[in-house]
């Protein structure tokens, strides 16, 4: 793994750097969580795509610069040492482009990818249903063929963006279990589905065969998009329901009933690489870092060696990603090694904010200014400045946030499980 960058990726961050100090918003959007900050972080989106520094990593000819993966890398540690805001477009970019890259039509990547790039076309997550979440090959939302397409039906829950989102994506079942049981086949409406399903036999032997992968509207006749409360009044989860959902077979992502291995590489993108990279978690440890040099206790040693472990494991954690990234330079891929990222970085985040809360004190349990009147009255202009910058009441929602690390993306119950039999090599245990 060679760490030397090379002048061409010195004046391509440099280029990063000085556009987005020139263009980040001074005063930080509102959440994208809520319909305001939304409608903001797609104009934002849009801003990004208009100097194609939206998706840098893409070809031209969908908005991108055609950068390699070091390059990608080099940009996400600016933006998130800028402070630029959240990507609400993220589950488009993310995951579904990754997969319509390897899966997809060229006529699927022409009409779907510029408007994604953009924001002009939001995506939301359905992956997950009722009782059917880590395990997602039980799930029960059926896909049944009919003239021209299919017909959707079922019900996806915390679909993430889906309460502001245009479109969505996501696995259904097209071919009914062998068992035929109607817990198994998602009741009545699987009749007839296994016909047209791409050479099958028409039922499935095993709960992960008989998927098809599919990307439809938010707002087609049969689709209820019920936002989830919060505590926090924050809807951007949503439930979703769907009647009879008609899909035209051009928004089929591979073949039908072979949802489940184009899954994998979507989850792939989601659990390593892609959706947390490690400019992320650099920039949330220099910031720990300079708050514990302008008002850690010296004398508070063990709060003091929480500090160091973030910034060594944010670091460890951009060495991991790294040679990753040389493995994918390659040619190669990390398959079951991507459960090791995603069990790192989301127990990591857990730590960094709590390590920040704990810094903070009384202060940290604030949202929406985590700087008193008194840290600014003792700190000269300069420093007064960076420590809003520092703190601005970020910590308290990056910690709810990050609650949720070890559940998204696949619990880490599931993940371990993973590491243990695919990685290790160790006997399934019983579930």
């Amino acid at each position: 793994m060679d760490l030397d960058f090379t002048a061409e990726d010195d004046e391509f961050r440099q280029r990063a750097r000085d556009w987005l100090a020139a263009h980040v918003p001074v005063t930080p959007l509102p959440s994208l969580e809520t319909e305001e900050g939304f409608a903001a972080h797609r104009e934002w989106e849009r801003r990004l795509a208009d100097d194609r520094w939206s998706v840098v990593a893409w070809p031209e000819e969908y908005g991108g610069q055609g950068v390699d993966i070091v390059k990608w890398l080099v940009f996400e540690e600016e933006y998130y040492a800028a402070g630029a805001p959240g990507r609400v477009s993220q589950n488009g970019i993310s995951l579904l482009a990754p997969t319509l890259f390897d899966f997809g039509t060229a006529e699927q990547r022409a009409r779907v990818l510029p408007s994604m790039a953009t924001g002009e076309v939001i995506w939301a997550q359905a992956w997950s249903e009722p009782e059917s979440g880590s395990d997602l090959a039980s799930l029960r939302s059926t896909a049944r063929r009919t003239d021209g397409g299919w017909l959707l039906s079922g019900q996806k829950t915390w679909s993430s963006r889906a309460a502001f989102a245009d479109r969505a994506f996501g696995l259904f079942r097209s071919e009914p279990r062998e068992t035929g049981s109607e817990a198994d086949s998602g009741g009545g409406s699987m009749a007839g589905a296994g016909s047209g399903s791409g050479g099958s036999s028409g039922t499935a032997r095993k709960p992960h065969q008989g998927l098809t992968y599919l990307m439809f509207p938010l707002d087609a006749d049969g689709v209820t998009v019920r936002p989830v409360g919060r505590l926090d009044g924050k809807p951007a989860f949503a439930e979703l329901f769907l009647d009879d959902v008609f899909v035209p077979d051009e928004d089929v992502i591979g073949e039908p009933g072979q949802g489940w291995r184009i899954a994998m590489s979507t989850t792939g993108n989601e659990r390593g690489l892609m959706l947390r990279s490690p400019g992320r978690f650099l920039a949330s440890a220099e910031r720990l870092a300079r708050r514990w040099r302008a008002h850690g206790d010296p004398s508070d040693t063990a709060l003091r060696d929480r500090v160091a472990d973030a910034v060594i494991g944010a670091r460890a954690y951009e060495l991991f990603t790294w040679a990753n990234a040389s493995r994918f330079a390659a040619g190669e891929r990390i398959g079951a090694e991507s459960s090791l990222n995603k069990v790192f970085w989301s127990e990591y985040d857990i730590a960094l904010h709590e390590t920040a809360l704990d810094l903070l004190g009384a202060d940290g349990e604030l949202i929406g200014g985590a700087t008193t009147e008194a840290d600014l009255a003792e700190a000269d202009a300069s420093e007064a400045e960076e420590v809003s910058r520092l703190d601005g009441g970020d910590w308290m929602e990056g910690y709810v946030f990050s609650l949720a690390g070890p559940i998204y993306a696949g619990t880490n119950e599931i993940q371990r499980d993973i590491i243990a039999e695919r990685l290790l090599g160790l006997p399934k245990g019983r579930r």
